[in-house]
């Protein structure tokens, strides 16, 4: 009978069935491959695999007549060939880590001692060495010397290797213009991260709200469900970058029709700038007072004369609503307008060649 596989030979594959204890695979022949459940079963008896799914297999030998397979070679299967096959195939073998030895770990492959350094074990998460003592773990084989008689390990491979798979499969799953939902895990001074599909995204404080938001704590908590729009990926530095503000309704919608220009209000001030005050008119629209239609001198610091949550009566002076900025000029009281009308009258025979301005004038007495 002609050989179909060779041990060790990469096949990747369906999964056609999942019984009790086999995973059957498709293999394109009247009869099917099979893998041990086991391979795919936790601690706890959780299944990973199901019906329909891909996946990448290692062809191991006959088992009454029925093709065997593993997605990574251990325990009594790891002969010496088999062992050689897997360096040259970078198939993944379960090692035991049996002790700490200098510059690494001891590491039992079947019945064949292997070396795995210090940096080749683990990956992201840095652990004590005591902590891998004991350990069943998965490795490739990177070097295969004398016969099997130095064999050297790395389970960082593995680890990176999965991690790039991830990746790729976190990349066809979210996409830039998507929207997803997630819960909040960290928050930030500059924003909040937030899981989507086991990845965690950055949801900038710039793009939590139209409404400023000074505080990420005020407005977001850890385990809050958010729904955003993804607007950015860079998958080779891992960067993912959400908005929920773009889901909200533009607040400047239709502003020039509920604040016409002449519209007189009580605003409250949302922060104060060297050039002038911001007046917040709705939740997300904040229209300007110029330093120049302040009753105040040019050089005068405004920190020390408006704070932000105090009150101040404006009139809308003109929107624009391409560029999303309105004009705002501050209320006269009838009691300005009367000290300015005694003073220009106290000075009307003054002949000084200029133009008084009342504001300004009333500051000078």
């Amino acid at each position: 009978m002609k050989k179909l596989y060779e041990p060790g030979q990469a096949v990747e594959t369906t999964v056609v069935a999942v019984s009790n204890d086999t995973v059957f695979i498709d293999l394109g022949l009247k009869s099917e491959g099979f893998v041990d459940k086991a391979e795919f079963t936790d601690d706890d008896g959780n299944v990973s695999i199901k019906e329909g799914d891909k996946i990448k297999v290692y062809f191991v030998g006959n088992r009454q007549d029925e093709l065997h397979f593993t997605t990574k070679i251990s325990g009594g299967k790891t002969d010496k060939s088999l062992l050689e096959n897997a360096y040259k195939n970078s198939i993944p073998v379960e090692g035991h880590v049996t002790k700490e030895i200098k510059g690494g770990f001891e590491v039992m492959v079947g019945t064949s001692r292997a070396f795995c350094p210090y940096s080749q074990m683990g990956y992201r998460e840095k652990k004590e060495p005591a902590e891998y003592m004991g350990q069943h773990m998965t490795f490739k084989i990177t070097e295969y010397k004398n016969e099997g008689k130095n064999i050297v390990l790395s389970n960082r491979a593995i680890l990176e290797d999965s991690a790039a798979q991830k990746l790729e499969r976190l990349a066809q799953e979210i996409t830039e213009g998507m929207t997803v939902t997630g819960k909040v895990t960290r928050i930030q001074s500059y924003g909040a991260f937030v899981n989507v599909n086991g990845f965690e995204a950055l949801l900038p404080i710039s793009e939590i709200s139209r409404v400023r938001v000074s505080n990420v704590e005020d407005v977001l908590s850890v385990g809050q469900e958010v729904t955003a729009k993804v607007i950015k990926t860079d998958w080779a530095h891992e960067r993912v970058s959400l908005s929920t503000k773009v889901l909200e309704k533009d607040p400047w919608d239709g502003i020039e029709k509920k604040f016409p220009a002449g519209t007189e209000l009580n605003g409250t001030i949302s922060r104060v700038a060297d050039f002038g005050v911001f007046i917040t008119l709705a939740p997300g629209v904040d229209g300007l007072v110029h330093i120049s239609k302040l009753p105040v001198e040019r050089s005068t610091n405004l920190k020390k004369v408006y704070s932000a949550g105090d009150t101040l009566n404006v009139v809308v002076e003109k929107i624009d609503t391409e560029e999303k900025r309105i004009s705002l000029t501050p209320v006269v009281s009838n009691e300005e307008q009367d000290n300015a009308s005694e003073y220009l009258n106290s000075h009307s025979n003054d002949d000084d060649g200029e133009t008084y301005n009342p504001f300004a004038a009333l500051l000078k007495k």
